[in-house]
C-alpha cells in the first residue's frame, strides 16, 4: 500500500541511490572542482572534510530521521516534531523552488553538448568557446531546456518507486563507473601531476588570512549544502518514504561518503586533466563547458571520453532535479492530504513544472548575464538571474535553516538501530554545526553586500 498515498521506496538500495542522486549533481561534476580552485585546492578540500564530519552527518541523519519519524515532509515534518520549528520547514520547502529555477537551464546545456560529443565520432569537432558563447545568447538553448524539464516531470510523474527509484538504481551506479573511466584516463595524461598535487598536497594559501579564512570556508560551506542537497525538503521527502525498519546512521553516512567520493572523482577528473591542457582551475561554468570540451578535442580518444563524460554529467543533472522537484511536491502533496484531499501527484507536479518553466525561461533568457533581457532581475547588484537564485537558496536560505534545525530524533534512530553516534551528533548539533553553520551565513551575507556595494 502506498504511504500516505504519496509513494514508498521499494528497497533501502533505492532509497539510497534516490538520495545519492539528489545529492550527485552538478554541484559535485563542476562546482567542487570550480570552488576548490577558487578556494586554493587542499585548503579547501581541508575545510570541506571538516563540515562533512560536524555538519554534514548530522544533518543528513537529522533529515532523513525527521522525515521517516514524520512520514511526511519538510513542513509537516517539523509541525509535527515541534511547531516552534515549522518556519524552518516553510523555508527548506522553499529552497527547492530556487534551485529548480535555474538547474534545468544547465541540465539543457548538459544535453546539447552530450549530443554535440556523439558527432566527435565522425571527427566533427567544435570550438568549445564559441559553441558556449553562442548557447548562452541564442534563443534555441530554450528548446534543450524545455526537453530537459520534459524528462524531469516524466520520471516524477513515474512516482517514488515507479519513477525516482527505478531511474536512480540505473543511473547512478552507471555514473560512477563512467566517472572511474574518465578519472583513469585523466590521471594517465602527460602533465596531470600539478593536478593531483593541487588537489591533495597540503598547501595553505586559502587560508593564509581572515579574509582568505572567511572565503574560503562559505565557498566549501555553500558546496557541501548543496551538494548533499541539506536544508531543501528532499532528504526529509525521502527519508518519508524510508521503512522503519532501515539503519538510519549507515545511510547517513553511505550518502556522505557515497556523495563526496563523487566530489573527489570529479576533481581527479577535471584537475589534471586541466593541468595536463594548461587550463585554469578557477574558471567558472566556462570549466564544464569550455575546458573540458577544449581537453576532449586535443586528448586521444577524445570522442570516447567526451560521450562517457557529457552522459554521466547529464544522469547527474538529471538525478538532481528529481530530488529538487520531489522536495516541493511532496509538501503540496502534504498540504493536500491535511486538507482532506487525494494526492494528487498530476495536479502538483504540473504546478512545480509551471514554476520550473518560469524560472528556467528567466535563467535562459538571460544567458549568465549576457543578454540584457532580464537585467531588471539583477538584484542586489548581482550580475546575472542564476546568481541571484543561488544566493537566495544556497548562500542564504540552506545554511541559515540547517542552524536551527531541532535535535528531537533519537527515538527515530534507535528505533530500527543502536544510536553508535549519538554523543558525537548532540555535541555538533548543539555546539559545533551552528558555530560553523552562523560562519557560513555571515561569510554569504557579506558577499551579498560587497556585491551591492561594488
Amino acid at each position: 500500500m502506498e504511504q500516505q498515498n504519496k509513494g514508498k521506496f521499494e528497497s533501502n538500495f533505492g532509497f539510497l541511490m534516490a538520495s545519492l542522486g539528489s545529492a550527485v549533481g552538478l554541484g559535485n561534476l563542476w562546482g567542487f572542482p570550480y570552488k576548490m580552485g577558487l578556494g586554493g585546492g587542499f585548503a579547501f578540500l581541508l575545510l570541506y572534510m571538516i563540515l562533512l564530519v560536524v555538519v554534514g552527518y548530522p544533518l543528513i541523519l537529522s533529515e532523513i530521521a525527521i522525515g521517516r519519524k514524520s512520514q511526511k515532509a519538510a513542513i509537516e515534518a517539523y509541525k509535527e516534531i515541534h511547531p516552534g520549528f515549522t518556519f524552518n520547514g516553510v523555508l527548506q520547502t522553499i529552497v527547492p523552488f530556487f534551485l529548480i529555477a535555474f538547474y534545468c537551464t544547465f541540465g539543457g546545456y548538459v544535453m546539447k553538448y552530450f549530443f554535440k560529443s556523439l558527432g566527435m565520432f565522425a571527427g566533427n569537432q567544435f570550438d568549445p568557446g564559441a559553441t558556449f558563447g553562442e548557447t548562452l545568447v541564442n534563443t534555441s538553448s530554450v528548446i534543450w531546456v524545455l526537453i530537459f524539464l520534459a524528462l524531469t516531470v516524466i520520471i516524477v510523474l513515474g512516482g517514488v518507486s515507479g519513477g525516482i527509484e527505478k531511474f536512480c538504481k540505473i543511473a547512478m551506479p552507471a555514473l560512477f563507473i563512467m566517472l572511474v573511466i574518465i578519472v583513469i584516463r585523466s590521471c594517465t595524461l602527460n602533465g596531470a601531476g600539478e593536478g593531483i598535487a593541487f588537489l591533495f598536497k597540503p598547501h595553505f594559501e586559502g587560508l593564509s588570512t581572515v579574509g582568505d579564512f572567511f572565503e574560503t570556508l562559505k565557498l566549501a560551506g555553500s558546496q557541501m549544502f548543496f551538494s548533499l542537497s541539506l536544508a531543501s525538503g528532499c532528504l526529509i521527502a525521502y527519508g518519508s518514504y524510508l521503512d522503519k525498519k532501515e539503519n538510519l546512521e549507515k545511510d547517513a553516512v553511505i550518502v556522505a561518503v557515497g556523495d563526496t567520493c563523487a566530489a573527489l572523482l570529479a576533481g581527479l577528473a577535471i584537475m589534471p586533466a586541466c593541468s595536463a591542457f594548461g587550463i585554469d582551475f578557477g574558471a567558472g561554468p566556462g570549466l564544464l563547458f569550455v575546458s573540458m570540451p577544449t581537453v576532449f578535442n586535443d586528448m586521444k580518444g577524445g570522442a570516447i571520453f567526451a560521450f562517457l563524460f557529457w552522459l554521466l554529467v547529464f544522469f547527474a543533472c538529471l538525478s538532481s532535479s528529481i530530488g529538487m522537484m520531489e522536495g516541493g511536491i511532496s509538501a503540496i502533496l502534504d498540504s493536500r492530504i491535511k486538507a482532506g484531499k487525494s494526492a494528487n501527484r498530476f495536479g502538483v507536479t504540473m504546478i512545480m513544472a509551471a514554476w520550473a518553466l518560469i524560472g528556467n525561461m528567466m535563467t535562459t533568457l538571460d544567458g549568465l548575464g549576457e543578454r540584457t533581457t532580464m537585467q531588471w532581475f539583477h538584484l542586489f547588484g548581482i550580475p546575472d538571474v542564476l546568481d541571484v537564485w543561488d544566493a537566495v537558496a544556497e548562500g542564504i536560505l540552506m545554511p541559515l535553516t540547517g542552524l536551527i534545525v531541532p535535535h528531537y530524533i533519537d527515538d527515530e534512530v534507535e528505533s530500527s538501530s543502536a544510536f553508535k553516534s549519538k554523543g558525537f551528533f548532540n555535541f555538533c548539533i548543539k555546539w559545533l554545526g551552528p558555530l560553523f553553520m552562523a560562519l557560513i551565513v555571515w561569510g554569504q551575507i557579506q558577499s551579498v553586500i560587497s556585491l551591492t556595494q561594488g
